[in-house]
């Protein structure tokens, strides 16, 4: 695994954050450093059902990770890049 795939994968963490005057505020502190960028996408077009699918995936996906069945990132982004 590359250096920039296994810093992603180590450094991804989930954020919440609600709207308040118009500023996104974090409802608990982070450990990301000063200045670093997130992208962020609204989730309140989600129905209940998409959401408890969604929820459902993203916890197979790290029982997954945890026992070691992973994808390259580099790899993986090559693959997709050569199906086109």
């Amino acid at each position: 695994m590359s250096a920039r795939a296994c810093y992603a994968a180590s450094t991804m963490q989930a954020l919440r954050a609600r709207v308040r005057n118009g500023r996104l505020v974090l409802d608990e502190p982070t450990s990301l450093s000063e200045g670093s960028e997130v992208e962020l996408v609204p989730i309140d077009e989600m129905s209940d059902d998409e959401r408890a699918e969604l929820d459902q995936s993203l916890r197979a996906a790290i029982v997954e990770a945890n026992a070691g069945d992973v994808v390259d990132a580099d790899e993986f982004f090559a693959e997709l890049r050569a199906s086109r």
